[in-house]
């Protein structure tokens, strides 16, 4: 293995646009921000696109990107990554769905993630929803909080339905987004999708959780929404594209799924929630660890775009914060430049005023061992286009670091 390591902290959603409210400045304008300048000052920046034309505005797209896959043969919808992510086997047959949990008013959407339900309760409304609807293959599996999973199992299923992302769509009728056939093939399927989302609040409404939710004051978890499905394809390990041994560090299953499926050593850290409270010490200590036995780290927090997408501007610029102190600073203080390339990215943007994902490339900063630094000063969105790295797309960061 060669001496020099690499860490990529991608923090998920951080980029943004400006703000009225900080005075024109995007949040990672704002913010304080030291230890992720520093990676700037000291190296080379630019500006990548990770969500191109054509698919879905949706994380998995954004870090396949990031780590070099081929979209174009690769992409195999969020439901298999995540299946992968909780070490579901999925058959060849099998179609996998994310679900969400969601919080519903008179069929309008309320909140994509019920109110970032805990764990426990998640997990018992799953069980409900699999003794009240499942069947041998139709299958409810829960996940982390309001992310779950849905598999249906066997030939007569399809992938090819077209779903929109929950987290668009707050404020707007649920069945003006239902799941739609790609084609003929699938029109049994996206039936069979639409009947669950018609179903599932009776089950859900009845259940002592939600009862317990409502008398705490809290959205009750009274919808399911399923979407990005797919099934189980193949995708090329980081070992084999670019010859070293990598690592991820994340809390949620489309991430953990995703690295398992390059051939990523996932690595578990207690306390990690994927929400503003989450071990953010353990994360930065799990990649230190790490850096010891892998050549490649990938440390992503999730925590900055749940925020994102709540358009909570306080807690967003917490979250920066919390993710440049606890998190790089505490990495970057355990090796010399000498011993760690240090690179630091958001995955998409989610503007606080839109709460929702955007297609706009993402700010890119890289220090390098041996690459003399770039005139930018600054890791933000502002910054970072006009230095040495230019507009990078797809393949384009992992070729610097290992090609």
């Amino acid at each position: 293995m060669n001496t020099q390591r690499t860490v990529i902290f991608l923090g998920d959603g951080m980029a943004d646009q400006p703000v009225e409210q900080l005075g024109g400045q995007t949040p990672l304008q704002y913010a304080s921000t030291p230890a992720m300048d520093s990676i700037a000052r000291d190296g080379v920046s630019g500006a990548l696109l990770t969500l191109p034309e054509g698919f879905p505005t949706s994380s998995e797209v954004a870090n396949m990107s990031v780590l070099g896959c081929d979209l174009a043969t690769e992409y195999c919808g969020r439901g298999p990554l995540e299946a992968a992510g909780r070490n579901i086997p999925l058959a060849a047959d099998d179609k996998a769905f994310r679900l969400n949990l969601t919080a519903t008013e008179g069929g309008v959407l309320k909140d994509f993630s019920a109110g970032h339900i805990a764990q426990d309760a998640a997990e018992e409304l799953i069980r409900t929803l699999d003794k009240a609807l499942g069947t041998g293959d139709i299958k409810f599996h829960s996940g982390v909080s309001y992310r779950n999973l849905l598999i249906l199992s066997g030939p007569g299923y399809s992938a090819g339905i077209k779903t929109d992302k929950p987290d668009d769509c707050h404020g707007e009728a649920v069945a003006d987004h239902y799941p739609a056939a790609a084609g003929p093939e699938a029109e049994n399927t996206a039936q069979l999708l639409r009947n669950l989302i018609e179903q599932a609040p009776s089950v859900l409404e009845a259940s002592p959780v939600n009862r317990r939710l409502v008398k705490a004051g809290k959205p009750p978890a009274n919808g399911v929404w399923p979407w990005s499905g797919g099934q189980a394809g193949a995708l090329r390990s980081i070992k084999d594209k670019y010859g070293v041994s990598s690592a991820v560090i994340s809390a949620v299953d489309v991430i953990i799924g995703l690295g398992r499926c390059l051939g990523m050593d996932v690595i578990h850290v207690e306390g990690a929630t994927g929400y503003i409270d989450t071990n953010y010490e353990g994360k930065a200590d799990g990649a230190i660890e790490a850096l010891k036995t892998h050549e490649l780290v990938y440390l992503h927090l999730e925590a900055i775009d749940e925020v994102s997408h709540e358009q909570n501007l306080e807690l967003k610029l917490k979250a920066i914060e919390n993710f440049d102190s606890r998190i790089v600073a505490r990495v970057l203080d355990s090796l010399s430049p000498e011993e760690l390339n240090a690179v630091v990215l958001p995955d998409h943007p989610v503007p606080v005023t839109l709460g929702k994902h955007t297609r706009t490339p993402v700010p890119v900063a890289a220090r390098l061992a041996g690459r003399e630094p770039d005139s930018v000063m600054t890791f933000d969105e502002i910054a970072c286009p006009n230095g040495a790295l230019g507009a990078m797309t797809n393949g384009d960061l992992m070729d610097l670091l290992f090609r």
